[in-house]
């Protein structure tokens, strides 16, 4: 199969940002590409590889406006948001190399002689969104790199442009050929054939949950590759009734509707005590009404488009789903018509779910910029309710800082995450998060992503001179035999 992705501006399709040829054949060749590339990479020291990616973080750096306006017109994202994804990733860089190296540096224990060698897993398979395209392909590929792989990025068939830039970005380091490699197409032909390919070593797919069910499919016949999948499904976040009325009001704005809602921790719904009720939402829906959303280029813009026609009419259909269910609509969304720039734009839509009496929308990710409001009359209610959503990759909680309903909170949540007072897409880099349910595989991302590039392998020494007296049972042992003298079995364990 072969054919071409048209990378067209969402926030302006008269932008066309150019053609991209794909094919299926040139998955075999990155394969063999990167398997002779990290034959060599992988005999060469830590030290040096971080210097290689140190390279590349200032060839980001040094290319920080132009990568930025390319993240304006290929994702919509208004130029301010473009900035903040450039400078968190030159910042993950920063934690890799100061952080990440030590997680995979070799470990001596001088007691036992014993030694553990983090060794490259091989070729690394990284599949990327379209969503944080800049962030996701760096954190990928500069970890892969550290842990001494080859590595091939596919980048989402929305994000081609950036997925080309990361490359070139690469080739100037002047890595040794084929340690890092690029293919394009959609997941369907290019991505299934780089997952089931029998030369990929390790996969990172970062996604949508219906993809990654599709990708496992693909790998039945080998349960023992190591496979991460990062699939979101968008977080959750509960208002107690002592919640700070603006700062819950505008943690929960941004954390819903920045990037278009279009990130997989975007806060999709939100569990609302009833005491909080009349504080807190008819504010956020006065807030959402008067967020600005245009243009990336264009000053004073909050929100841009959508990624694409097709999400932005799964938008819509999902609002009239809503609305035809009983479900009642506080801030419709819809689609939005801009005058100048014709493009994939929404309004966001916040909508209060009737959970007890109908369907609870509690299984589907929203897309786009849309938020769920549950009312609860208690929090022992709200963990339930909480608990019952099949994506929770991280919740935000909103109270006092000193309010005794923290504790259980962060003893029945079942999440990956628990920000207080803060959004559901704050992170950080350094602190191991396992998305539960369907929002992951169980795996921790950030730094941790070195442990899933590298396999450890550990061994022992046997220092002490043989003793014939310390044998074990059942053992005869001639000490004038000429038979050449055999190491002893120690059956401890250190």
């Amino acid at each position: 199969m072969d054919g071409f992705l048209n990378a067209v501006n969402p926030g302006d399709r008269r932008d066309s940002l150019g053609r991209f040829a794909f094919s299926l054949r040139s998955v075999d060749d990155a394969v063999e590409s990167a398997t002779r590339g990290c034959r060599a990479w992988r005999r060469v020291g830590l030290m040096e590889r971080a210097a290689a990616v140190q390279r590349f973080r200032d060839q980001l750096s040094t290319s920080a406006e132009p990568v930025a306006s390319l993240l304006v017109r290929e994702s919509g994202k208004p130029l301010w948001e473009a900035r903040q994804e450039v400078a968190a990733s030159l910042r993950a860089i920063d934690l890799f190399l100061d952080d990440g190296m030590g997680l995979v540096a070799p470990r001596v224990m001088e007691d036992i002689a014993g030694r553990t060698d983090f060794l490259p897993r091989g070729v690394v398979a990284v599949i990327n969104p379209s969503v944080l395209s800049l962030t996701n392909a760096v954190i990928g590929t500069a970890a892969a790199v550290l842990g001494g792989n080859g590595v091939i990025l596919k980048p989402s068939k929305y994000s081609p442009v950036v997925g080309q830039t990361v490359a070139e970005l690469w080739d100037r380091v002047r890595l040794p050929r084929g340690v890092f490699n690029l293919v394009q197409g959609p997941g369907g032909a290019v991505g299934q054939r780089l997952v089931s390919h029998p030369g990929v070593d390790a996969i990172l797919f970062t996604g949508s949950y219906e993809t990654a069910r599709e990708l496992r499919r693909a790998l039945v016949e080998r349960p023992e590759l190591p496979a991460m999948f990062q699939t979101g499904g968008k977080a959750i976040a509960y208002v107690h009734e002592d919640a700070p009325r603006d700062r819950t009001v505008y943690e929960l704005l941004v954390g819903a509707f920045l990037s278009c809602g279009q990130r997989a921790t975007s806060t999709a719904r939100v569990i609302v005590h009833r005491k909080a009720w009349d504080t807190i939402v008819p504010e956020l829906v006065a807030r959402a009404q008067r967020l600005h959303i245009g243009y990336g280029f264009d000053p004073n813009v909050f929100m841009g488009p959508l990624i694409s026609e097709a999400l932005r009419t799964r938008f819509r259909k999902y609002c009239r789903a809503l609305t035809s269910k009983g479900h009642t609509a506080l801030c419709e969304g819809d689609a939005l018509e801009l005058s100048g720039h014709r493009g994939h734009y929404v309004a966001p839509g916040i909508y209060e779910v009737k959970w007890r009496g109908g369907l609870p929308f509690l299984n589907e990710e929203p897309p786009g910029p849309l938020l769920l409001v549950y009312r609860v009359d208690s929090l022992e209610e709200a963990i339930e309710l909480h608990n019952r959503a099949v994506y929770r990759p991280v919740t935000s909680v909103f109270l006092r800082s000193d309010s005794p309903a923290l504790p259980e909170l962060r003893d029945g949540l079942r999440t990956g995450a628990i920000n207080v007072n803060r959004s559901t897409i704050g992170a950080s880099l350094r602190l191991p998060t396992a998305p539960q349910g369907r929002s992951g595989t169980g795996h921790s991302g950030g730094i941790e992503l070195m442990r899933h590039f590298t396999s450890p392998r550990a061994g022992i020494v046997e220092t002490r001179p043989f003793d014939a007296a310390h044998l074990v049972p059942g053992v005869e042992w001639d000490t004038e035999s000429t038979v050449g003298e055999l190491g002893a079995v120690d059956l401890h364990l250190e």
